[in-house]
């Protein structure tokens, strides 16, 4: 019973709070066409001015624009209440004014027309006229034209923003929860926008409007006061006009403060940022700014300019320039010696038996980017290594060793490098200060920084300040961080050597792990039909071609029923393709499920099938090094085709061939998928772009062509 008795009025409440809005708009309707009193206009003229203070100061403290979406509803209907307003102390002026006088309207009118003005009818109209300009010129029509840019770059920037969170999502920087809630933020930004531009010119309008409805009263009230009522004309003009700069005066101090909110909003960053914290820490930031400030104000001291404030205001200056500097001498002394500290820590001495231990993969940094890898200074590298190791298992099959990360002292301050198993295969160069915008090949201009290439795709990319991140990306330019830069290239190198990363023991363990829910299937086959290092080398030439072994119990199911036929690898490898070949489809397709592909003439594939041989020894290759040489050059000017598509380079032959094509290629094109017709599943469409015909074995070996190196994998 108490719970009942508590919650009750907590969902009595929960429930009216979706009426408070319309409720609003509707008693605001109401106020046309029924007169209230004058007590009751003082209480909604000063709800109207306490909103509006509660709207600027809201604005000040959000930590971003999208934390106040609703404000451009809330901007209308402010602007409609004191359009309302306007409409109702109108009647009770010219109603009431021959009556009660300057009182006719209420005391928060007759308080603004005679106090805030001085009791002087000019200064008060001056004064309203003044925030009219100030509020229409300055204020609306600024924030007016940031909306309209800010909804233009919102939308122009929409699709780079989308290719990144999409090459995020890809790269494995982000979850599929996350890639959707940025790409959410990034429609409710452009709506945001959008909106706040509409919105705009409401205010525009509110404040035309305060101006002819100030015209408007003070000739109607001369006319009702001297026609009408028959007051003479300096008592009529005196009365009117006192409750006319009143009533302009109430309505446009609130109107001037919500103008001030829209600017403060809408020139807000669209990150999250603490504004009051914001300017005082950027402003007082560099204490030889606020030197030479102090000094140039004591300086004109000495022109004739009151010398007390002029001192003083120097003198303040000096003296908070003198307490940051202090401040910054003591956060590098304590710097200082936390790295005196770090450096004469004890540490374990080594032993010769460390000296044996070899990792599988490792990354090392040099000293300018140690921080991209240490989380006390914002760095995240650790954390998406690990989510690396959770990708390739997904994307592989394979469990990618724990991946050391050091520091080398030897390489330049902004290098690092890519060792597998000790031997450097991978390097690269990043400045941690800044950002990658890498050419999507769609760009729309240039934008300035330190050309580059992407290490992981050989992309043409620019080294760029933050601050030309959005830029960029309006630009079409794919910009990613530094420690993506590195993350990407670790995930390519691992995909390109996944059949070196792949030990025994792995397989041992894969192989422990698929006998807990298929125990039949891998004692029917290891170890009766195949050994576990023969199996490994199958597994190895799957990864060499990057065909995922995830699917390991489709696998062994597959080696079990030709393992007994033959134990040459290379021809079960081509059995264990053909049972993967709905998988192999689906990396190379496209959502249309069509398969783009180079092909060969048949007659050429018969000279390629005589110079290949099955044996004892596995595949021969007894092809002349200038037919394999053509082949390859070929290959390499048909395949550009697919990369100017932005398609991967496939080339399509007979099951006969497809080994040996593979192998002498291999080298020459590292990223070239070669698949067997036997490997195209029944729902895939097959497109060829080109052909290589027999021809090119009669015309001799042509300019060697640039190797693949950039192309989509």
């Amino acid at each position: 019973m108490p719970s009942d008795h508590t919650n009750g009025p907590r969902s009595a409440w929960a429930t009216s709070q979706g009426l408070i809005f319309p409720v609003m708009i509707v008693a605001s309707l109401l106020l046309i066409i029924a007169p209230m009193p004058a007590v009751v206009m003082d209480l909604l003229l000063a709800g109207n001015i306490t909103l509006a203070v509660v709207i600027l100061l809201t604005t000040i403290y959000v930590r971003k624009p999208l934390d106040f979406s609703v404000f451009p509803s809330v901007l209308l209907g402010t602007t409609l209440a004191r359009l309302v307003l306007n409409v109702a102390t109108t009647r009770l002026i010219l109603t009431r004014a021959a009556i009660d006088g300057t009182g006719a309207a209420g005391g928060v009118i007759e308080a603004f027309g005679q106090f805030v003005a001085g009791g002087q009818l000019v200064v008060g109209l001056i004064l309203f006229v003044i925030l009219v300009v100030i509020q229409f010129i300055v204020i609306t029509k600024g924030a007016t034209r940031i909306s309209e840019v800010a909804a233009r770059f919102a939308l122009d920037g929409m699709p780079g923003k989308q290719m990144a969170i999409d090459a995020d999502l890809n790269a494995g920087l982000i979850t599929q929860d996350q890639a959707k809630a940025r790409r959410a933020e990034v429609t409710q930004q452009a709506d945001f926008y959008g909106a706040m531009d509409g919105a705009s010119k409401f205010v525009r309008g509110d404040a035309i409007a305060g101006i002819v409805i100030t015209l408007i009263n003070i000739l109607g009230g001369l006319f009702v006061g001297m026609v009408m009522n028959a007051m003479p004309f300096q008592q009529a003009l005196e009365v009117f006009t006192t409750l006319t700069i009143g009533d302009g005066l109430v309505s446009q101090i609130p109107a001037f403060l919500i103008s001030l909110a829209a600017g403060l909003l809408v020139t807000r960053s669209s990150v999250d940022s603490n504004l009051s914290a914001d300017v005082v820490g950027q402003m007082f930031r560099h204490s030889e700014a606020l030197f030479l400030a102090g000094g140039f104000v004591m300086a004109l001291a000495f022109t004739g300019l009151p010398v007390v404030p002029m001192l003083l205001l120097g003198s303040s200056c000096g003296i908070v320039a003198a307490v940051l500097r202090q401040k910054e001498r003591r956060q590098q002394r304590q710097a200082q010696q936390a790295q005196s500290q770090q450096a004469v820590q004890q540490q374990p001495q080594p032993k010769p038996e460390d000296q044996l231990l070899v990792d599988p993969i490792e990354v090392e940094l040099g000293f300018g980017l140690i921080r991209l890898a240490n989380p006390a200074s914002g760095g995240d590298l650790l954390e998406r290594v690990t989510r690396i190791r959770h990708k390739i298992a997904q994307e592989l099959g394979i469990i990618l060793p724990k991946v050391r990360i050091r520091d080398n002292v030897r390489l330049e301050q902004r290098s690092y490098q890519i060792k597998l198993r000790d031997v450097p295969v991978a390097w690269g160069e990043v400045f941690p200060e800044a950002l990658l915008a890498i050419d999507t090949g769609a760009t729309s201009g240039t934008i300035p920084g330190i050309e580059t290439t992407e290490p992981a795709f050989g992309r043409p990319a620019r080294w760029i300040e933050a601050s030309q991140k959005e830029r960029a990306e309006l630009l079409g330019y794919n910009v990613v961080e530094p420690t993506a830069v590195v993350v990407t290239h670790l995930t390519e190198v691992v995909r390109s050597h996944s059949a070196e990363l792949l030990s025994r023991q792995q397989v041992h363990e894969l192989l422990a792990h698929l006998k807990e829910r298929a125990p039949k299937v891998v004692e029917e086959l290891v170890p009766d039909l195949l050994k576990p290092s023969q199996l490994h080398q199958i597994l190895a030439n799957l990864l060499r071609e990057r065909v995922p072994i995830r699917d390991l119990e489709t696998i062994l199911e597959t080696l079990g029923e030709y393992a007994d036929r033959t134990k040459d690898l290379t021809i079960l490898t081509e059995y264990v393709r053909h049972a993967l070949s709905r998988t192999i489809c689906q990396q190379y397709r496209d959502s249309k499920r069509t398969l783009h592909v180079i092909t060969l003439e048949p007659a050429l594939e018969d000279v390629l099938a005589g110079g290949l041989e099955f044996g004892e020894r596995g595949l021969v290759v007894k092809l002349s090094p200038q037919v394999a040489e053509a082949v390859t050059q070929e290959l390499s000017r048909q395949l550009q085709k697919l990369v100017r598509i932005g398609r991967p380079p496939v080339v399509l032959c007979s099951p006969q061939v497809r080994a040996g094509l593979r192998h002498i290629t291999a080298v020459a094109l590292p990223k070239l998928a070669v698949l067997s017709l036997n490997e195209v599943t029944r729902d895939t469409s097959v497109e060829p772009h080109g052909t290589v015909p027999l021809s090119i074995l009669r015309q001799g070996p042509a300019t060697a062509r640039p190797v693949l190196q950039g192309a989509a994998t």
